[in-house]
Protein backbone atom coordinates (compact mmCIF):
# COMPACT_ATOMS: atom_id res chain seq x y z
CA UNK A 1 0.00 0.00 0.00
CA UNK A 2 1.28 3.40 -0.80
CA UNK A 3 0.80 5.98 1.23
CA UNK A 4 -0.27 9.45 0.29
CA UNK A 5 0.58 12.31 2.35
CA UNK A 6 0.70 14.92 -0.59
CA UNK A 7 -0.75 18.39 0.91
CA UNK A 8 -0.29 17.48 4.69
CA UNK A 9 1.75 19.05 7.34
CA UNK A 10 3.58 17.45 9.50
CA UNK A 11 5.54 18.18 12.82
CA UNK A 12 8.10 16.09 14.70
CA UNK A 13 9.23 16.84 17.42
CA UNK A 14 13.15 15.60 18.61
CA UNK A 15 14.02 15.34 14.88
CA UNK A 16 17.65 15.50 14.37
CA UNK A 17 18.56 12.29 15.54
CA UNK A 18 17.74 9.00 15.62
CA UNK A 19 14.12 8.03 15.44
CA UNK A 20 12.81 11.43 14.96
CA UNK A 21 15.17 11.95 12.14
CA UNK A 22 13.88 8.73 10.79
CA UNK A 23 10.16 9.57 11.20
CA UNK A 24 10.49 13.38 9.76
CA UNK A 25 12.22 11.65 6.55
CA UNK A 26 9.48 8.87 5.73
CA UNK A 27 6.61 11.45 6.41
CA UNK A 28 8.49 13.54 4.40
CA UNK A 29 8.94 10.88 1.42
CA UNK A 30 4.88 9.76 2.08
CA UNK A 31 4.62 13.46 0.42
CA UNK A 32 4.17 15.70 3.57
CA UNK A 33 5.83 18.96 3.92
CA UNK A 34 8.05 18.43 7.39
CA UNK A 35 8.50 20.87 10.32
CA UNK A 36 11.04 18.79 12.59
CA UNK A 37 12.54 20.96 15.82
CA UNK A 38 15.03 20.35 17.53
CA UNK A 39 16.64 22.40 20.76
CA UNK A 40 19.48 23.70 19.56
CA UNK A 41 20.64 25.79 15.96
CA UNK A 42 23.07 22.87 14.94
CA UNK A 43 19.92 20.53 15.25
CA UNK A 44 17.92 22.67 13.50
CA UNK A 45 21.05 22.83 10.40
CA UNK A 46 20.94 19.30 10.67
CA UNK A 47 17.31 18.65 9.85
CA UNK A 48 17.38 21.18 6.87
CA UNK A 49 20.52 19.33 5.50
CA UNK A 50 18.97 16.11 5.66
CA UNK A 51 15.68 17.20 4.19
CA UNK A 52 17.70 18.70 1.28
CA UNK A 53 19.53 15.52 0.64
CA UNK A 54 16.17 13.60 0.22
CA UNK A 55 14.85 16.76 -1.78
CA UNK A 56 12.03 16.99 1.13
CA UNK A 57 9.91 19.64 1.59
CA UNK A 58 9.88 21.00 5.45
CA UNK A 59 11.91 23.44 7.37
CA UNK A 60 13.92 22.93 10.78
CA UNK A 61 12.90 24.62 13.83
CA UNK A 62 13.87 25.52 17.28
CA UNK A 63 11.63 23.91 19.89
CA UNK A 64 12.38 23.28 23.73
CA UNK A 65 9.70 21.07 24.75
CA UNK A 66 10.38 21.54 28.57
CA UNK A 67 9.65 25.39 28.06
CA UNK A 68 6.02 26.92 27.26
CA UNK A 69 7.46 30.36 26.39
CA UNK A 70 9.48 28.28 23.60
CA UNK A 71 6.26 26.34 22.74
CA UNK A 72 4.65 29.62 22.48
CA UNK A 73 7.25 30.97 20.13
CA UNK A 74 6.83 28.01 17.68
CA UNK A 75 2.99 29.00 17.66
CA UNK A 76 3.44 32.45 16.59
CA UNK A 77 5.90 30.84 14.25
CA UNK A 78 3.28 28.60 12.50
CA UNK A 79 0.11 31.42 12.40
CA UNK A 80 2.88 33.75 10.65
CA UNK A 81 3.56 31.20 8.51
CA UNK A 82 -0.23 30.22 8.06
CA UNK A 83 1.52 26.53 8.40
CA UNK A 84 -0.20 25.06 11.58
CA UNK A 85 0.37 20.46 11.01
CA UNK A 86 -2.25 18.13 10.20
CA UNK A 87 -0.09 15.75 11.48
CA UNK A 88 2.02 16.01 15.24
CA UNK A 89 4.27 12.68 16.49
CA UNK A 90 5.19 13.44 19.63
CA UNK A 91 9.08 11.95 19.62
CA UNK A 92 11.24 14.49 21.89
CA UNK A 93 12.20 12.52 24.94
CA UNK A 94 14.87 12.21 27.82
CA UNK A 95 16.27 9.69 30.03
CA UNK A 96 17.99 10.54 33.45
CA UNK A 97 18.36 7.00 34.57
CA UNK A 98 18.65 6.11 38.30
CA UNK A 99 17.86 4.04 41.06
CA UNK A 100 14.68 5.48 42.68
CA UNK A 101 16.56 5.18 46.02
CA UNK A 102 19.34 7.58 44.61
CA UNK A 103 16.94 9.44 41.66
CA UNK A 104 17.24 13.32 42.75
CA UNK A 105 13.83 14.72 42.59
CA UNK A 106 14.98 16.87 39.61
CA UNK A 107 15.47 13.45 37.97
CA UNK A 108 12.35 12.86 38.16
CA UNK A 109 10.61 16.27 37.33
CA UNK A 110 13.32 16.72 33.81
CA UNK A 111 11.78 13.57 32.46
CA UNK A 112 8.54 13.73 33.07
CA UNK A 113 8.12 17.53 31.78
CA UNK A 114 10.02 16.46 28.65
CA UNK A 115 8.41 13.39 27.85
CA UNK A 116 4.63 13.66 29.43
CA UNK A 117 3.83 17.57 29.98
CA UNK A 118 5.32 18.08 26.36
CA UNK A 119 1.97 16.14 24.99
CA UNK A 120 -0.44 18.81 27.08
CA UNK A 121 1.97 21.55 25.29
CA UNK A 122 2.08 20.24 21.73
CA UNK A 123 -1.46 18.47 21.44
CA UNK A 124 -2.87 21.76 22.62
CA UNK A 125 -0.68 23.53 20.14
CA UNK A 126 -2.19 21.56 17.26
CA UNK A 127 -5.29 20.85 17.87
CA UNK A 128 -7.32 24.23 17.26
CA UNK A 129 -6.36 23.88 13.87
CA UNK A 130 -7.23 20.33 13.45
CA UNK A 131 -10.50 20.38 14.73
CA UNK A 132 -11.25 23.41 12.60
CA UNK A 133 -10.32 21.14 9.79
CA UNK A 134 -12.01 18.69 11.38
CA UNK A 135 -9.09 16.45 10.54
CA UNK A 136 -6.12 15.28 12.52
CA UNK A 137 -3.42 12.81 13.17
CA UNK A 138 -1.42 12.61 16.96
CA UNK A 139 1.13 9.91 17.16
CA UNK A 140 2.61 9.59 20.79
CA UNK A 141 6.20 8.00 20.63
CA UNK A 142 5.83 5.52 24.03
CA UNK A 143 8.00 3.04 24.73
CA UNK A 144 8.12 -0.87 26.12
CA UNK A 145 9.32 0.68 29.04
CA UNK A 146 6.03 1.50 29.67
CA UNK A 147 4.23 -1.89 29.84
CA UNK A 148 7.24 -3.84 30.83
CA UNK A 149 9.16 -1.86 33.38
CA UNK A 150 13.14 -1.54 34.07
CA UNK A 151 15.27 -1.29 36.71
CA UNK A 152 16.58 2.37 36.79
CA UNK A 153 13.92 3.84 34.79
CA UNK A 154 10.82 4.45 37.07
CA UNK A 155 11.06 8.26 35.95
CA UNK A 156 11.08 7.25 31.86
CA UNK A 157 8.57 4.40 32.66
CA UNK A 158 6.05 6.41 34.50
CA UNK A 159 6.60 8.84 31.47
CA UNK A 160 5.85 6.71 28.87
CA UNK A 161 2.79 4.88 30.71
CA UNK A 162 1.51 8.42 31.26
CA UNK A 163 1.74 8.81 27.06
CA UNK A 164 -0.61 5.93 26.90
CA UNK A 165 -3.14 7.04 29.44
CA UNK A 166 -3.07 10.32 27.89
CA UNK A 167 -3.59 9.05 24.05
CA UNK A 168 -6.25 7.20 25.17
CA UNK A 169 -8.30 9.86 26.80
CA UNK A 170 -7.44 12.18 24.12
CA UNK A 171 -8.94 10.22 21.52
CA UNK A 172 -11.99 9.72 23.62
CA UNK A 173 -12.13 13.40 23.34
CA UNK A 174 -11.51 14.14 19.94
CA UNK A 175 -12.53 11.02 17.87
CA UNK A 176 -15.37 12.27 17.23
CA UNK A 177 -14.08 15.25 15.01
CA UNK A 178 -11.91 13.29 13.13
CA UNK A 179 -8.86 13.52 15.17
CA UNK A 180 -6.83 10.24 15.45
CA UNK A 181 -4.79 9.80 18.47
CA UNK A 182 -2.42 6.77 19.29
CA UNK A 183 0.78 5.41 20.11
CA UNK A 184 3.62 3.07 19.10
CA UNK A 185 5.84 1.78 21.64
CA UNK A 186 9.12 0.30 20.42
CA UNK A 187 11.71 -2.10 21.83
CA UNK A 188 15.38 -2.17 21.51
CA UNK A 189 15.71 0.12 18.45
CA UNK A 190 19.49 0.36 17.04
CA UNK A 191 20.66 3.80 17.61
CA UNK A 192 23.57 5.80 18.94
CA UNK A 193 22.27 5.11 22.22
CA UNK A 194 22.28 0.81 21.63
CA UNK A 195 25.55 1.09 19.52
CA UNK A 196 27.45 2.59 22.46
CA UNK A 197 26.51 -1.31 24.14
CA UNK A 198 29.29 -4.14 23.71
CA UNK A 199 28.84 -7.51 22.06
CA UNK A 200 27.74 -9.23 25.46
CA UNK A 201 25.04 -6.60 26.05
CA UNK A 202 24.12 -6.94 22.70
CA UNK A 203 23.76 -10.50 22.98
CA UNK A 204 21.62 -10.29 26.20
CA UNK A 205 19.03 -7.52 24.64
CA UNK A 206 18.63 -9.99 21.44
CA UNK A 207 18.35 -13.52 23.54
CA UNK A 208 14.96 -11.32 24.97
CA UNK A 209 13.62 -10.96 21.64
CA UNK A 210 11.76 -13.36 19.62
CA UNK A 211 13.12 -12.51 16.35
CA UNK A 212 16.32 -12.85 17.06
CA UNK A 213 17.50 -9.03 16.24
CA UNK A 214 17.07 -5.66 17.23
CA UNK A 215 15.01 -3.11 15.14
CA UNK A 216 15.54 -0.45 13.00
CA UNK A 217 14.64 3.11 12.96
CA UNK A 218 12.96 2.86 9.74
CA UNK A 219 10.73 -0.18 10.73
CA UNK A 220 9.14 2.35 13.47
CA UNK A 221 8.78 5.45 11.03
CA UNK A 222 6.83 3.22 8.33
CA UNK A 223 4.39 2.57 11.44
CA UNK A 224 4.59 5.94 12.39
CA UNK A 225 3.65 6.62 8.41
CA UNK A 226 0.90 4.23 8.69
CA UNK A 227 -0.71 5.91 11.46
CA UNK A 228 -0.42 9.47 10.18
CA UNK A 229 -2.25 8.57 7.16
CA UNK A 230 -5.81 8.61 5.73
CA UNK A 231 -5.71 5.04 5.84
CA UNK A 232 -5.57 4.91 9.75
CA UNK A 233 -8.49 6.49 9.84
CA UNK A 234 -10.40 3.64 11.80
CA UNK A 235 -7.54 3.10 14.13
CA UNK A 236 -7.88 5.96 17.45
CA UNK A 237 -6.84 5.20 21.31
CA UNK A 238 -4.23 2.23 20.53
CA UNK A 239 -0.90 1.39 21.59
CA UNK A 240 0.89 -0.24 18.90
CA UNK A 241 3.69 -2.19 19.69
CA UNK A 242 6.97 -2.86 17.71
CA UNK A 243 9.44 -4.69 19.68
CA UNK A 244 9.89 -8.29 17.96
CA UNK A 245 7.82 -9.75 20.15
CA UNK A 246 9.63 -8.98 23.00
CA UNK A 247 7.14 -8.20 25.13
CA UNK A 248 3.00 -9.08 23.80
CA UNK A 249 0.18 -7.35 24.93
Amino acid sequence: MKIDLEGQTALVTGASRGLGKAIAAELGRAGATTLGTATGEEGVAAIEAELRAGNLRGRGLRLDVTQADSVAALEQNLREADDFPSILVNNAGITRDNLLLRMREEEWREVIDANLTSLYRLCKLCLRAMTKRRYGRIVNVSSVVALSGNPGQANYGASKAGMIGFTRSLAREIGGRGITVNCVAPGFIVTDMTERLDEEQKQALTARIPVGRLGNVEEVAQAVTFLASPAAGYICGETLHINGGMYMA
